[in-house]
């Protein structure tokens, strides 16, 4: 019997909660909170354990609370899953491209770490400089949410398509205002329903601008290695193997849309990946990959009380 091609998933920001460390704190596999804590300056432990939904919606804490669980999934999982540590490809939704790289041999962990912090500080001084918010619009197609956001951006309106998740999800983001005449101009467009994101700025869009430029000097300061595996980058929904590139390829991240669905596509067409494997907190890439690639078997590594199970 042939081996599935087995691609690893990663979630972002958004997928965190409170207490989302507890059922892992006795596992072998907690021991990587307390590298990553070192490497952060910061009681990870704590964001994992004890931090309240406000906390977590911070875009710092999210982040390096989102980025730690995962790894620590990830760990658990190639002791139990030999082949989660050959896989066929990676990738990750915004944040969850950092774990991506970890697990593709492109970065290691400290590195990872020093640029999430960095990103996490840069991001939440442009949200604080230009607040914003995302919402994520059902049923509506990308290309006719994007017309809509053209139109409100030429009346003055802020606000962006940022991520395109699946063919039935895509999300925008903006200022309150023009984050708001857009979800209305959705729902009369004929959007199923606008649901609120739990993040705290307008991530991938223009008013990340000085996020990108503060971030440039973190990047400069890591080495991307060749690595094992290759990444689809969100940017461009292209694999990419590892080396320098990637240092342009996440500055460009910041401020770029999420080619999620395009991303899928790749992994599973492209790169011949018959299995998704989505690894760390929440559901979230399992659904979206069931609405974009139905046809290929999904699993989800969220818990270590359960076995990995495929996905409906």
């Amino acid at each position: 019997m042939t081996s599935p091609r087995l691609a690893l998933m990663f979630p972002g920001q958004g997928s965190q909660r409170p207490g989302m460390g507890l059922p892992w704190v006795r596992r072998p596999g907690w021991a990587v909170v307390e590298q990553t804590s070192e490497a952060a300056g910061r009681d990870i432990a704590t964001l994992l354990l004890d931090a309240d939904a406000a906390t977590l919606r911070r875009t710092d804490n999210a982040q390096l609370a989102t980025f730690a669980l995962a790894l620590v999934a990830l760990t658990e999982l190639r002791t139990a899953y030999p082949l989660a540590t050959f896989p066929g490809a990676c990738a990750g939704h915004s944040l969850g491209e950092y774990t991506a790289l970890v697990a593709a041999g492109i970065l290691d962990t400290e590195d990872a770490v020093r640029l999430i912090v960095a990103r996490g500080e840069a991001m939440h001084a442009a949200c604080v400089q230009s607040p914003g918010a995302m919402a994520a619009v059902l049923g509506l197609d990308a290309g006719r949410l994007e017309e809509l956001a053209v139109g409100l951006r030429a009346s003055g309106a802020r606000v962006w398509v940022a991520n395109v998740n699946s063919p039935q999800q895509t999300v925008i983001a903006g200022e309150e205002q023009g984050l708001e005449r857009c979800a209305e101009a959705a729902e009369r467009a004929g959007a199923a329903k606008v649901v609120r994101l739990p993040v705290g700025g307008a991530f991938h869009t223009p008013l990340m601008i000085p996020a990108a430029e503060r971030f440039e000097e973190a990047l400069a300061s890591v080495r991307f290695m060749p690595g094992r595996t290759p990444v689809v980058s969100n940017v461009d929904a292209t694999a990419h193997r590892g080396g320098p590139e990637w240092a342009s390829l996440l500055r460009r991240q910041i401020t770029a849309p999420v080619r999620w669905s395009d991303s899928l596509r790749t992994l599973t067409a492209d790169l011949a990946c018959d299995h998704l494997l989505e690894i760390g907190p929440g559901k979230t890439l399992t659904g979206l990959a069931k609405a974009t690639v139905p046809a290929v078997t999904r699993t989800t590594f969220s818990d270590p009380l359960t076995e990995m199970a495929a996905a409906a």
